[in-house]
């Protein structure tokens, strides 16, 4: 199915106007899928291999026997303003380790890569015990990992590397907040600062790595082991939701809304979701309205952000990405429900609603909230629902909305987001075409 050319025109004209914005993927097959299903199951089975080594490197996963995941919890009617519908919010803005969603990616790589160091070394044989690597400091010293960051994938890389022993680089770019730096450093890690974006600070890092014989590149533009990581907590999501009585099928759909960057991690979420929940689930990325890499590349075949004007300029750091994942766009292709496009104004109104609610989130955590406005109350949404959820009534429909970061947050960065909040006029960019 192609969009129509007025359309697309319309949109592209609301996306360079800097206007929140929602597209519908005409190439999105909801379906049950193998492929998926097999690949999380070997997620699924890695992490279990893993959670021994986690729960004796880091102390506070030894309740959880070494697992990282996060609190389902439902909002309050009104909580956080004009969000229609039945809305719950996946809290890996307070993961444990390293405080945002990359937890479940970069310790994830970083651990993979030492088990397969150690067994190519002859260090682990395939009988001993993966926690005998919490004692081999020494190997790891002589070996560096590194990557490329504009914050939190660079902080879970660089804290699950050194907890292991490794050497750490970490290229971050000129939207990465200082406070991240600062922790890095203080970890051990060195972090080069580059004075242009993301993408440049990724190939730094990957020139830097294949000069080094003894180095490793977490590619967040092209891991594999990455987005595997990521898709597992789409088995955590379904054991929440069962234990919480929410059904998910063709006529009870659910949706979930996942802040996007580079894309690896709300790809690698939202193939774990077409893995567990088939063609009951529907995933959309969001996006600042100046770094909508996905919408940019999948709608117009736009390369960069800035091939349509648009400045990769925001508030949330983590999602300051000019381009798309390669890997992430061949993956999406027929697995992505759609895109749509956030204001820094309304993230950091949703940072300030949030505080009230007692939850602690940085920007790019709140991108996900004006998901549900755009698929339940713009005239593009309808027309999703009318195609794509054909038997559901709206109160059928369970929304999640996916946090990112936040935890780790300084007190004074944590109150400079809630004052610039606080002066910020009442309005959201939202749509409100249909009721």
């Amino acid at each position: 199915m192609q969009t129509d050319p007025e359309d697309l025109d319309a949109l592209q004209a609301r996306v360079r106007a800097g206007r929140s914005a929602f597209w519908a993927n005409p190439d999105y097959r909801p379906a049950e899928d193998a492929e998926a299903r097999r690949d999380l199951d070997r997620a699924l089975a890695d992490w279990a291999m893993l959670s021994p080594l986690l729960s004796r490197v880091f102390p506070e996963l030894e309740a959880s026997g070494g697992r990282i995941g996060s609190d389902l919890t439902p909002v309050a009617d009104g909580a956080f303003g004009p969000l229609p519908g039945r809305i719950l919010i996946k809290g890996d803005h307070a993961l444990p380790v390293a405080g945002s969603i990359k937890a479940r990616g970069g310790i994830f790589e970083v651990f993979m890569c030492a088990v397969s160091q150690a067994r190519a070394a002859g260090l682990l044989g395939r009988d001993d015990p993966v926690t005998k690597l919490a004692e081999a400091k020494d190997f790891f010293a002589r070996r560096t990992i590194a990557v490329g960051s504009t914050g939190n994938l660079g902080l879970s890389v660089g804290i699950a590397a050194r907890a292991l022993g490794y050497r750490c680089t970490v290229h971050m770019s000129n939207d990465a907040k200082p406070w991240k730096v600062e922790r890095l450093r203080k970890l051990g890690v060195e972090v080069v600062l580059h004075e242009a974006d993301y993408s440049a600070a990724v190939a730094a890092a990957r020139a830097e790595t294949a000069r080094d014989p003894d180095g490793y590149f977490v590619d967040d533009e092209a891991s594999e082991l990455l987005f595997r990581g990521y898709s597992a907590a789409a088995a955590e999501l379904a054991g929440q939701l069962d234990a919480m009585g929410i059904a998910v099928r063709p006529d009870k759909p659910l949706c979930l809304y996942l802040p996007c960057g580079i894309g690896g991690a709300p790809g690698g979420i939202a193939y774990g979701a077409r893995a567990m929940f088939g063609a009951a689930a529907h995933s959309f990325f969001v996006e600042p309205q100046q770094s909508a890499s996905a919408l940019c590349r999948m709608a117009f075949d736009a390369p960069t952000v800035h091939d349509l004007g648009l400045s990769n300029r925001t508030e949330a750091d983590g999602m300051a990405v000019a381009t798309l994942s390669p890997l992430v766009r061949a993956r999406m292709e027929q697995r992505l429900a759609g895109v749509c496009t956030v204001g820094d104004a309304d993230m950091l109104r949703w940072v300030g609603t949030g505080a009230a609610q007692g939850l602690r989130l940085e920007p790019s955590a709140t991108a996900g909230f004006a998901g549900p406005c755009h698929l339940m109350d713009s005239a593009a949404g309808a027309a999703f629902r009318a195609r794509h959820m054909p038997g559901a009534a709206p109160e059928d429909i369970t929304h999640i909305v996916w946090t990112t970061g936040g935890r780790f947050v300084p007190d004074a960065a944590h109150a400079a987001f809630l004052g610039t909040a606080a002066a910020l006029p009442g309005d959201f960019d939202l749509p409100r075409e249909v009721a």
